[in-house]
């Protein structure tokens, strides 16, 4: 896995639950709205680090980016998994 500063950090949860606390630096793209928004992803064209609040969601997310073709995407795991990550690298 590439370090986080090549990448793009993706938090998958809902809006509301987003602005009640997320990760510097990420991105909201709801698992929800994921599917329409398949060519603005792929376009980023970075590693794709994704999280939600418990790591199921964006575990999902993962899977129907990698169906869509997208290769350098990783499930991260929940908010708190996910604040580890990214001080660590």
């Amino acid at each position: 896995m590439k370090a986080f500063k090549d990448g793009v950090l993706i938090d998958v949860r809902e809006p509301n639950e987003y602005y009640a606390g997320h990760v510097d630096g990420a991105i909201n793209i709801p698992l929800s709205t994921l599917q329409q928004r398949i060519e603005e992803i792929r376009a980023m064209g970075k590693p794709l680090y994704l999280y939600c609040q418990s790591g199921n969601r964006s575990g999902m997310a993962e899977m129907l980016l990698r169906a869509h073709g997208i290769k350098e995407v990783y499930n991260i795991g929940g908010l708190y998994e996910a604040r580890q990550f990214v001080e660590a690298v």
